[in-house]
């Protein structure tokens, strides 16, 4: 991974489980990064996204408690921050709407979850 391109990135992290919340949060400051959250539910996700700090990315568990992420995700897709989805699942659950995202399984490489994120920030600010 390039060095520095999570320096500073606001990074919503939504994650259910309470040990990979930790080291995602963890490993993400590690990497420069200012970590909002972790939100463990869907409800805590969608408070943290009415805060005022600008998103630069964001990492989404796609099965919290029983719910789908989908709508953080679909808010999300409409301000046009990127995000990566984590799961334990195979990536064809997701709707045909994210199939384009980038999906990391679990167990989480750190490693990819790092390059899916850095893809999807500098392929946002390309466009």
């Amino acid at each position: 991974m390039a060095d520095g391109v999570l320096r500073g990135c606001h990074v919503l992290v939504v994650e259910d489980e309470f040990m990979l919340a930790e080291d995602l949060s963890l490993e993400l400051a590690d990497a420069g990064a200012v970590v909002i959250g972790p939100a463990q539910t869907l409800e805590r996700a969608i408070e943290l996204l009415a805060r005022p700090d600008a998103l630069d990315v964001a990492v989404l568990d796609v099965n919290l408690q029983g719910k789908p992420v989908y709508p953080v995700a679909d808010a999300l897709f409409e301000r046009k921050v990127p995000f990566v989805f984590t799961t334990g699942y195979d990536a064809s659950i997701l709707p045909a709407r994210f199939r384009s995202v980038d999906c990391c399984s679990k167990p989480i490489d750190m490693g990819r979850l790092l390059e899916a994120l850095q893809t999807a920030i500098v392929t946002a600010r390309a466009v």
